[in-house]
């Protein structure tokens, strides 16, 4: 069944994405049974597309399971290359780490859930793995409440709707009631601080990175294990460096995205 009715939406396209997106935390490798139960695609569909994705590179099978390859990670890091912004942030973010000794994230929305786009992190006692790419329920994360705070309602409660890819369940998850006015406080005092929300030991504080416009296209923060960093350190030590961090991010950001284009001259007089 069709998910969209213009004539311009690509159904096989579609279906050859969600059965990339199958694969995740849990199901690293899957038979064509468990793909084609996992997506809801008939067997036969299934079948033709993991083997067009196999002859892409971006599947590999042994003994009749099917599992990902790396080539799959030249898809987001297109978006990355593409936008920048990782790039642009990771001076600030080993800036920001020398000064507070603590790991530091950028990160930008993707439906209901926040994707990490650039990291630099410390040894420290952790209770989940966060590399580029990693994606995490958006409410649950400090990360997650600045981009969602910066939403218009409607957009916010189509966000929501949406269910979460990331395959980890939030150690506290909130109540939509108690999310919004969590919400509304990040919206008045411009930062957010989850403590062990997503996980155990885990406690962050973020602030967002701004466009020329004023919105609110990523957010940066600062990540600390709760036996070791206290509340009050995270908001009185850590938060102002952050603050500051996250204004040069938005600096840099917006140079360089109002930076002249390059014209390449088709002129061959």
């Amino acid at each position: 069944m069709r998910r969209d009715s213009t004539p311009d939406f690509i159904e096989a396209l579609a279906r050859g994405l969600d059965v990339l997106r199958c694969f995740g935390p849990g199901r690293p490798s899957m038979t064509l049974a468990e793909v084609a139960a996992a997506t809801g695609l008939a067997r036969p569909t299934v079948r033709r597309i993991l083997i067009t994705l196999e002859q892409l590179g971006y599947v590999r099978s042994d003994d009749g399971a099917f599992a990902l390859t790396p080539r799959v990670l030249e898809l987001g890091t297109a978006y990355i290359g593409s936008q920048n912004l990782g790039d642009l942030a990771l001076p600030h973010l080993r800036a920001l780490v020398r000064r507070t000794g603590e790991s530091c994230s950028i990160a930008q929305l993707d439906g209901s859930d926040i994707v990490y786009v650039a990291r630099v992190a410390v040894p420290k006692l952790v209770t989940l793995a966060v590399t580029v790419g990693t994606r995490f329920p958006a409410a649950a994360t400090s990360l997650g409440k600045v981009l969602l705070a910066d939403l218009p309602p409607r957009e916010l409660d189509r966000v929501l709707a949406e269910p979460s890819r990331a395959g980890v369940r939030a150690h506290r998850p909130l109540e939509r009631e108690e999310l919004d006015a969590v919400l509304r406080e990040v919206r008045a005092r411009g930062w957010a601080l989850t403590d062990e929300e997503l996980a155990p030991g885990i406690r962050s504080v973020a602030a967002p990175v701004r466009d020329g416009s004023g919105r609110v296209t990523a957010a940066v923060n600062v990540n600390a294990h709760a036996a070791e960093t206290p509340v009050d350190t995270l908001v009185e030590g850590h938060l102002p460096l952050l603050l500051a961090a996250a204004g040069e991010v938005s600096a840099d950001w917006e140079a360089w995205r109002a930076r002249p284009l390059e014209v390449v001259s088709t002129d061959r007089g």
